[in-house]
């Protein structure tokens, strides 16, 4: 069953389109791997040219277990950024979200509107148990966007993260198929 996930699903919601990222995406992929509003609170190695950055992309390709989808408004005219699931052991049935958008697309909803599209998937589609997610505690925006989409502050995990300005606290998020979420 995961073991032989498609990394070929197209999924929509009302304003987006969410489909597999490509290797045509690596200009906006390696802007948003190193625009300092998002790389604030990476914990990824930021890229120093093009060529790292489509290392990442086609490493991204190439892993049967990293889901990585490109957001693009529905109409296709619009590049909102990236969400994935990465896929845990296929005997615990789980597996961990993670998003980065586009500045000018925060506070509008596109981000909670693709997570739950993607807890949605995660649920029907690969039939995981539980989804997770984490973010640093001093980043309200994606711990909005999380709680928005129903999952559950589970932890605060200190010092878990290594960030560009020192070690930060984690908080951990997750969601099981037994829970009450929906579009």
């Amino acid at each position: 069953m995961l073991a032989n996930v498609r990394k070929d699903y197209i999924l929509k919601t009302e304003r987006l389109t969410i489909r597999p990222v490509s290797g045509s995406d690596i200009d906006h992929v390696h802007q948003l791997q190193t625009l300092p509003e998002i790389t604030r609170f990476n914990t990824a190695d930021i890229p120093q040219n093009q060529q790292e950055t489509e290392r990442i992309l086609t490493s991204w390709l190439l892993s049967p277990r990293n889901l990585v989808f490109a957001l693009e408004t529905s109409d296709h005219q619009t590049f909102v950024g990236l969400i994935a699931i990465n896929l845990g052991r296929e005997k615990y049935r789980n597996a961990e979200i993670w998003f980065k958008i586009y500045q000018q697309f925060w506070n509008q909803g596109f981000t909670t509107e693709a997570v739950k599209r993607i807890i949605r998937f995660g649920f029907e589609e690969l039939d995981l148990h539980r989804i997770e997610a984490g973010c640093a505690v001093e980043n309200t925006g994606s711990f909005r966007v999380l709680e928005k989409a129903g999952m559950l502050r589970e932890a605060h995990t200190r010092q878990l993260l290594p960030l560009q300005s020192g070690w930060s606290d984690n908080y951990g998020y997750a969601i099981l198929a037994s829970d009450k979420w929906s579009e």
